[in-house]
């Protein structure tokens, strides 16, 4: 239940344009009350992608009350508001109203590693249908070393959205996107749906996300949290319930 699944050579390769030397990228950010690292995040985007004039920068907004979409448009950004908050949904919104081949799925406190479009870039080519990078976070406390190194493992139980998530347009819409049903784990569900149908990549560099969550909630009580929440949802337990689970144990959620 935990693996990635079948080598690549195994797996069915995406069909269409899997070959084509240059595919389009759209980067899609759910947000919401993200005025504090929204501008600096996409800035750094811009910053890393200066000479890729085609390049879809999407802030699918699920109705912050702060200044989020007003500074993501000051830093360049095509803004929306979903008609339905949830990342889930934020992030089939954003996804519907952009047009790139590759659909690269980022948190509004994860930045990717330079050069980041080479590699999924690489990854189409290579006919990997989707993928993610590995993990660091912006803070040096051992255990949070520890988490990221685990998200180099083969394993479906360390795939979370952090690690952002890139999906060919098409495999996209075949797997019918991420279930809105879902306000938790819908990460994991998604990546295992895309396993299913084609070859998904840990790509080898890390993005660095930010450890603020855990430094707000205690490290060691928060991967706790999310340990238990893991293990209830893949027991079956309904989303209503991890929902009020997950309010009751973590501060700073935005669920």
């Amino acid at each position: 239940m935990w693996f990635t699944g079948p080598a690549p050579s195994l797996l069915p390769p995406v069909s269409g344009r899997a070959g084509a030397a240059l595919a389009t990228v759209s980067i899609i950010i759910p947000a919401y009350n993200e005025a504090a690292g929204i501008g600096e995040l996409l800035a750094y985007l811009r910053r890393a992608t200066a000479d890729e004039p085609d390049l879809e920068i999407m802030v699918a907004d699920g109705g912050s009350t702060d200044d989020t979409r007003a500074l993501a448009r000051r830093a360049g950004a095509a803004v929306v508001r979903s008609p339905r908050k949830g990342r889930a949904a934020q992030l089939n919104y954003g996804a519907s109203q952009t047009t790139g081949d590759i659909l690269y799925f980022l948190h509004a406190d994860t930045y990717p590693p330079p050069g980041f479009l080479v590699d999924l870039r690489r990854a189409r080519r290579q006919g990997y249908g989707s993928g993610c990078y590995r993990l660091a976070f912006d803070h040096g406390h051992w255990f949070l070393r520890f988490s990221a190194w685990c998200t180099r493992l083969p394993l479906l139980l360390v795939r979370f959205g952090d690690q952002s998530l890139f999906v060919q347009r098409e495999l996209f819409a075949r797997v019918g996107g991420f279930r809105e049903d879902l306000l938790v784990m819908e990460d994991q569900e998604m990546v295992r749906r895309l396993q299913a149908q084609a070859a998904f990549q840990v790509l080898p560099r890390a993005v660095t996300t930010s450890a603020r969550k855990y430094l707000a909630n205690g490290v060691f009580r928060l991967q706790a949290a999310f340990a238990l929440l893991t293990g209830l949802y893949w027991l079956g337990v309904s989303q209503p319930r991890l929902v009020r689970l997950y309010r009751r144990l973590i501060r700073q959620d935005k669920l």
